[in-house]
């Protein structure tokens, strides 16, 4: 027999509660056929609360030893629990990114931006000087 530690919905609706219960692997969801309640998991409450999730560590220990594995949600509260080891994240291949040709044609645009702002930088310099010029030559002629 293939059991699991899954959860099991209760409560009423739109106020879900749920048990954290062992087993057979066949079994619906709510069948009621359960081996043992080794936990509760209340997902109204907040993520702070302790009560949130209850767990009998040395049940759950008990079955994991047996055999039983944890489903996904379960498996997160028992790393959180420190319980087992959390499951490694895989890296990433190149996929994600971007092809060359449109990283090139980023690299092009953000290029041209930058070529663009320093001419407008420099154009900006330049009026600047010129509007100081004329400011010193006419103190000049005064100071004369």
């Amino acid at each position: 027999m293939a059991t699991v530690i899954r959860l099991a919905r209760y409560g009423a609706k739109k106020r879900p509660y749920y048990h954290i219960v062992v087993t057979d692997s066949r079994n619906a969801r709510n069948s009621g056929n359960v081996l043992e309640v080794v936990g509760k998991y209340n997902p109204m409450l907040a993520r702070d609360d302790e009560k949130r999730v209850v767990l009998k560590i040395d049940e759950i220990k008990a079955w994991m030893a047996k055999g039983a594995k944890a489903s996904d949600r379960v498996y997160k509260f028992l790393v959180k629990a420190g319980l087992v080891a959390a499951k490694p994240i895989p890296t990433q291949t190149k996929k994600n990114l971007p092809s060359e040709k449109t990283q090139q044609k980023a690299k092009d645009k953000a290029d041209k931006l930058a070529k663009i702002a320093e001419e407008k930088a420099a154009a900006e310099a330049a009026a600047k000087a010129a509007a100081e010029a004329p400011e010193e030559a006419a103190t000049e002629t005064v100071a004369e």
